[in-house]
Order: structure tokens, then sequence, then C-alpha cells
């Protein structure tokens, strides 16, 4: 077993039973056992997916990167994948440039579409290595036999149907389907009519997302859409649409018997949320990015390992492919020695080799051990510049760049505090320290030949915050 599991080595045996009842496990009843089921459009669906289907769930590049709020539906589309379905990852190059209403109070700001392009390689790219690591991940576990037949996961972005299509031929189309009145009755138009008013631009955004569905069913035969609960509204407008369509469809033709013609379905899953019930993205301030130029691995690890009891167990389950039997085991012996956070450490393990990959993971608990559980005496220069190379918190510098310079303004500088005065104010509460040596007075400056190794100054602020110049 790899050192990513070291903290369950003991439930070896679970992974393999588990992992291997799952693959002959409906995976609507793997995904509710993981509470990632909020509601369904049809009960149906449950012996609809007992054989291979297509599904899909869409995301705006409204940023560079994704974030933590976007892993669960990347989540529930790749346990679709790993049980044999066929799985669409739609990025909106096209919506992106509108801006969904859901969940939000005010206007989206409109992204040029040099930005957008940016955005949506971005986070295409993420996507790929996403599932890639995650069948890697499942790898791990002992498959069943015969195996599951996986499909190549596909990334579409809708800038490729939309960017062909004018306003008319939408409007003939998909906008001659659509009811206003039911347009109106969306929670996420009514609760913005309620507030300031939408755009005609933002109230289009459910057509828009529900031709996607239709584009989708008619030529790869999609037919499930999944998304967070906010979704509702747009996965049933793109039900309605191709109901209707297909009942014009009927009338003008007759009836066609096609596998496309069958029910189709909508799934959304509970939005991921902190502990204090708030809920991760952009816009609420609290993004913990996948990019690790955005928010770095290590701070990407700490942010799992740092989470409270009441949250690991939900995080687990929805975040990780860890086997249920062996997530109850886990916290099971977690319970018994909570001050050791086996559970947290377990989960941090996971999202960040699901994330970035097993040697990244490494690295960056090579990083943890050096930081927090080494002495300043062992610290090595060359192993600090190879362990940290990628990590945000290390610096190269030459001593030009720091000589005579007041500690505050190095703190500020390199991004250890948001301000000169941060700075003096940490030094004053005694909260700032370098090279093991607490500082008081802020403008002080960095002894060269106190360097640790002869290139090393290890600044610190409180017990969590770390910084690192490696001095050439």
């Amino acid at each position: 077993m790899r050192a990513l599991f070291r903290a369950a080595r003991a439930s070896s045996r679970l992974f393999s039973t588990s992992h291997a009842s799952r693959q002959h496990q409906n995976v609507l009843d793997e995904l509710e056992a993981r509470g990632f089921v909020a509601a369904v459009t049809s009960p149906t669906i449950r012996q609809h997916v007992n054989s291979p289907s297509c599904i899909y769930s869409g995301v705006d590049p409204s940023a560079p990167s994704l974030h933590v709020g976007n892993l669960l539906p990347l989540m529930g589309l790749l346990h679709f994948h790993l049980a044999g379905h066929e799985v669409i990852a739609l990025v909106g190059g096209a919506t992106g440039s509108i801006g969904d209403p859901s969940g939000r109070s005010s206007e989206r700001p409109i992204l040029s579409a040099e930005q957008l392009k940016t955005n949506v390689e971005g986070i295409t790219g993420q996507i790929g290595k996403f599932f890639a690591r995650g069948e890697e991940l499942a790898s791990l576990f002992v498959e069943a036999k015969p195996p599951v037949k996986r499909h190549p996961v596909k990334v579409l972005n809708n800038l490729e149907w939309f960017g062909q299509m004018s306003l008319l031929d939408f409007l003939r189309g998909t906008g001659k389907q659509a009811r206003v009145s039911a347009m109106l009755s969306k929670e996420s138009v009514k609760s913005r009519l309620a507030d300031g008013g939408i755009s005609f631009t933002e109230f289009s955004y459910q057509l828009l997302q529900a031709h996607d569905f239709s584009v989708l069913n008619q030529e790869y035969g999609c037919r499930i859409q999944l998304g967070g609960s906010d979704q509702w509204g747009n996965i049933v407008a793109g039900i309605d649409l191709i109901n209707r369509q297909r009942k014009t469809l009927n009338a003008e033709e007759g009836p066609i018997e096609s596998e496309s013609q069958d029910e189709v379905f909508g799934m959304t899953l509970p939005l991921l949320t902190t502990a204090s019930g708030e809920k991760f993205g952009k816009s609420a301030g609290n993004a913990v990015w996948l990019d690790a130029c955005k928010t770095s691995v290590s701070d990407l690890y700490q942010f799992f390992y740092r989470q409270p009891d009441s949250m690991v167990e939900v995080y687990l389950k929805t975040l990780t492919l860890l086997p249920l039997a062996t997530i109850e085991e886990t916290l099971a012996r977690h319970r018994e020695r909570p001050q050791e956070r086996i559970a947290q450490r377990v989960l941090a393990e996971q999202v960040t080799h699901l994330i970035h990959g097993e040697d990244v993971l490494q690295k960056c608990l090579r990083a943890a051990e050096l930081l927090f559980n080494t002495p300043l005496s062992q610290y090595r220069s060359e192993e600090i510049a190879h362990v940290f190379a990628t990590d945000t918190r290390f610096k190269t510098v030459s001593w030009n760049d720091i000589e005579s310079i007041p500690l505050r303004k190095i703190m500020a500088t390199y991004g250890l505090t948001a301000s000169s005065s941060a700075a003096a104010k940490a030094c004053a509460e005694g909260a700032v320290s370098v090279n093991g040596a607490k500082v008081l007075d802020h403008k002080s400056c960095l002894d060269k030949t106190l360097m640790l190794d002869d290139h090393l100054f290890i600044l610190k602020l409180g017990k969590k915050d770390q910084f690192i110049l490696y001095v050439e």
C-alpha cells in the first residue's frame, strides 16, 4: 500500500471487498449512501442507471481555475465514469459570457472574449487531469472480475454549437418552445425580481442551459443532467425543452422509435458548504482554488487537515473514493484518538492526491514535516530548495534584495502579511520569529550571519503561517 494510505493501512482488506462490491452496485445507491443526492426528477432514474447511460454536468468558466466548490459535481461524474457510464463535462465557453443568476443577488460582470478563452483552457486542462487522477486512485483498489468497461471522458465546450447559431435560429428553435410563465416561476428568477430585478441576458440563461441538454441528448444520446441543488430550475427547463421538441417532431413527422426519444432525467447534489453553512465559491470570498498558483498545495492540504470533526465524515464520503467501510473504520479510529486527527489526515491526503497527484502530495507531506516537526538545526538548504521549489511560501532572493530592509517591509513584500503596518503590529504582539528567534522590533533587519545552512531565513507568523527566503 502506498504511503498515501498509511493512516488507513489496517483497512486494506476492506478496500478490496468494498470496491469489488460497488462495481456491481447501482451507482445511484452508491451516491445516496455517500450523501450525494439532493433530488431526482423521476424515480425511474434508478432503474435507468442499472445499465450504461450518458450523463453530463456543466461549469461556466468565470475564472481561470476551478475551486473546491466545483468538486462535488465532478466527483458525481467520476462515480458514474468508474461504474461504466459515459460522462460529459461541459465547459460553458458560450454561457460563461452570460453568467448563471442562480444563487446570486447581483449581475455577474461580463468577461472579455480573451479572458473567457483563457478560463476555458485552464478549466478544460484541470478537468482532464482530475479524471486521470481519479482513475489512478481507483486503480489502487482491487477491481471486480470481469472489470467494468469505461468510456473516455468527453470534455466539451458549448461554444461549439452556440458559436454557429444566429439569434433568429435560437428564437425559432429553443425560444419557440419556451413558456415565459414557467421561466418566471424559477426560484433564481423570482428571487432576483424581488431584489432589484434581472436583466434579459441573465433571464435567458436557463434557455441556454436547456439548449445544451437538448444538443447533448440529440448528438451524444445524453440522458441525465447532474448539477448542484441551485441548478434544479435550469435542469427542469432542459427536460421540458426536450419533451416539447419531441412532441413537435412527433406531430410533424409521426412517432420515431429511437434511444434518444426515451425519458431524460435530472439529478441534483447538495451544495458543498463550510462548517458554518457557507457555500464555497468566488462570490462567497472563501474560494480554495484547484490551481496551485492561486491556492498552494500546502494551503489546500491544510484547509482539509484543519476541518472540524463535524465536517470530516461528509467530506470523506463526498470528496474521496475511499470505500464506505474504510471511511467508517477510519472514523472509528479517529474517535478513539481524536488528538491525532487521523480522519483529517486521510481526508487531506486523499483530496490533495486527487487534485495534484501523488508526487506533489509527497512533496507537500515532506514540506509539512520540515516546517512543523523538524528542528531548525537539521534544515538543509538543498532539500528545502527541492521540496519547496513550487511552493508559494518559498522565495529565492539575492542578499542585495533584502540587505538593510526593515523586517516589516520584507514581510509585506513577500506576502507574509497584508501590509507593513500589519507586520509591525504582529512584531509588537510577539507573533513573529526569524529562524526560531522572536522579533519584537519591526525596524530590525535580517542578519546574514544568522542564516540557516548559509542560505535560509525561516519567517514565522504565529503557529501556522511561515515563509522561507532562500538567499542565493
